[in-house]
C-alpha cells in the first residue's frame, strides 16, 4: 500500500527557509515540479515538491518567490534526484534562477542499468519498491487553489519514493561501475539546460528532412529558426503559435521573394504575413545573397544506398557494444547522432564522435567502421 507521507504546505518565505534548514544535512533530496505550458513558451510553475525521505514539502510558487536559502539548497549541498528532469530544469531555471546540482536523473539511471531508458515514474516505483501509485491526478489543474487532499498526496508521492528508488539504483550502478557514467550524463543534461539562447543556432539541425534542401535553402531555414526561437521567448508564446517548424521548412523550400509568393506557401496564415511577413522575407533575402563560402554543405540523402550502408555499419558497432554492456542501443548513441557522424565523415570534416565514457567504449570501433565507408 502506498505511503501516507507527512505533507508540509509552504506559501511564505519563512516557511520555505525553515524547510531548507530541515533537509540541509540530507545526503539526497528528491525534487519534482508541476507546471502549466499550454499557451506560453516558458513553463508556468504551479507546484514545487521536495523530500529527503518520509516527509514532503509542497511549495506554492504562486504565493512565494524563491528564497536565497532554497536557491543555495538547489545549487549546492546534497545530491538532487529528479525523474525525466529536462522540463523540471526549465521550471527551476525560470523560478529559482539556478539549476539543481549535483543532479541525478533516475530515468537516465534506469537506462544505464539496462532497463527501459524511457521508464516513467510510476513504473519505476513499481519496479523498485513494488508499489502501484495512483494515476487519478495525472492531468490535474495544478494552478487551482486550494489543492485537494488527493492532489497534495499525489504530488508528495512523486518525491518521497524517489529516495528509496535511488538507494537501490545507486547500489546496482556502483556494482556495475557506472556511477560516474550517470554523473557525466547528468552534467551534460545540465549543460544543455543552461545553454539557452546559445542553442538557437543548432535548432535547425533537428529537422529530419534537411537533406531535401539545397545549401541556400538550409541557410534560410537556419536563419528563420533562430529568429523564431528568439521571438517565442520575447513574446512568451509556444513555438507553434508563432510558426511551426514544418511551415518554416515549406517557406525555405519555396524561397518566396514577396508577400504574394509567401502567401502561396502551404501553412502560411494571413496573420503571419501581416505580423512577420517582412521579417521572414528579409531573412530569405539574406540567405539568397549570402556568400557561397558561408553556406552550409549539401547534405547526403538518407535514401541513398551508400548512406544506408554507412548507417548500418555504424549501428553494428553500437549494437554490439550495447549488447556487451546489457544496454539499449539508444542509450549509447541515438540515430540522429549516428547520422551526424556519418555526414561529418562524408563531408571530410572532423568526425562528430561521442565524448566521455561513450567515446571510450565506441570511438575505436566507429572510426574503424568509417574506414570502410567511401566519401
Amino acid at each position: 500500500m502506498p505511503l501516507t507521507p507527512e505533507i508540509h504546505w509552504i506559501d511564505t518565505p519563512e516557511a520555505l527557509d525553515a524547510a531548507c534548514q530541515a533537509v540541509e544535512d540530507a545526503d539526497v533530496i528528491a525534487l519534482d515540479t508541476e507546471f502549466f505550458r499550454e499557451n506560453t513558451f516558458y513553463p508556468v510553475p504551479a507546484l514545487i515538491q521536495f523530500s529527503a525521505g518520509s516527509a514532503a514539502w509542497l511549495v506554492d510558487p504562486q504565493a512565494v518567490s524563491c528564497t536565497d536559502a532554497f536557491r543555495r539548497l538547489l545549487a549546492e549541498g546534497p545530491v538532487k534526484l529528479l525523474h525525466a528532469a529536462s522540463e523540471d530544469l526549465e521550471v527551476f531555471t525560470r523560478w529559482a534562477g539556478v539549476t539543481p546540482r549535483p543532479l541525478v536523473d533516475t530515468q537516465l539511471a534506469q537506462g544505464l542499468l539496462g532497463e527501459n531508458p524511457a521508464m516513467g515514474y510510476q513504473k519505476l516505483v513499481e519496479h523498485w519498491v513494488g508499489e502501484t501509485l495512483p494515476k487519478d491526478e495525472t492531468r490535474s489543474d495544478w494552478l487551482v487553489r486550494p489543492l485537494s487532499e488527493t492532489q497534495q498526496q499525489y504530488a508528495a508521492l512523486d518525491v518521497v519514493y524517489l529516495v528509496q528508488v535511488w538507494e537501490q539504483q545507486r547500489r546496482d550502478l556502483e556494482r556495475l561501475g557506472r556511477r560516474e557514467w550517470l554523473q557525466a550524463d547528468g552534467d551534460a543534461m545540465l549543460d544543455q539546460a543552461e545553454r539557452g539562447v546559445e542553442a538557437d543556432g543548432q535548432w535547425y539541425l533537428r529537422q529530419r528532412q534537411l537533406w531535401r534542401l539545397a545549401p541556400r535553402q538550409i541557410e534560410a531555414y537556419r536563419r528563420m529558426t533562430i529568429w523564431r526561437e528568439g521571438e517565442t521567448r520575447d513574446r512568451n508564446l509556444p513555438r507553434g503559435w508563432l510558426v511551426h517548424d514544418r511551415v518554416l521548412f515549406a517557406i525555405a523550400e519555396a524561397m518566396p521573394g514577396n508577400r504574394h509568393e509567401l502567401a502561396r506557401v502551404e501553412g502560411v496564415r494571413p496573420s503571419l504575413i501581416k505580423r512577420d511577413g517582412d521579417t521572414l522575407l528579409a531573412l530569405l533575402a539574406e540567405a539568397k545573397h549570402c556568400d557561397e563560402a558561408d553556406l552550409p554543405g549539401e547534405l547526403p540523402s538518407p535514401m541513398e544506398p551508400a548512406f544506408k550502408r554507412g548507417i548500418k555499419t555504424l549501428k553494428t558497432v553500437v549494437n554490439a557494444e550495447a549488447e556487451a554492456l546489457g544496454l539499449a542501443p539508444e542509450v549509447l548513441m541515438r540515430r540522429r547522432d549516428l547520422e551526424a557522424l556519418l555526414v561529418s565523415h562524408l563531408e571530410g570534416s572532423e568526425p562528430a564522435l561521442p565524448a566521455g565514457w561513450r567515446g571510450e567504449r565506441l570511438n575505436a570501433g566507429l572510426l574503424k567502421a568509417l574506414e570502410d565507408v567511401p566519401r
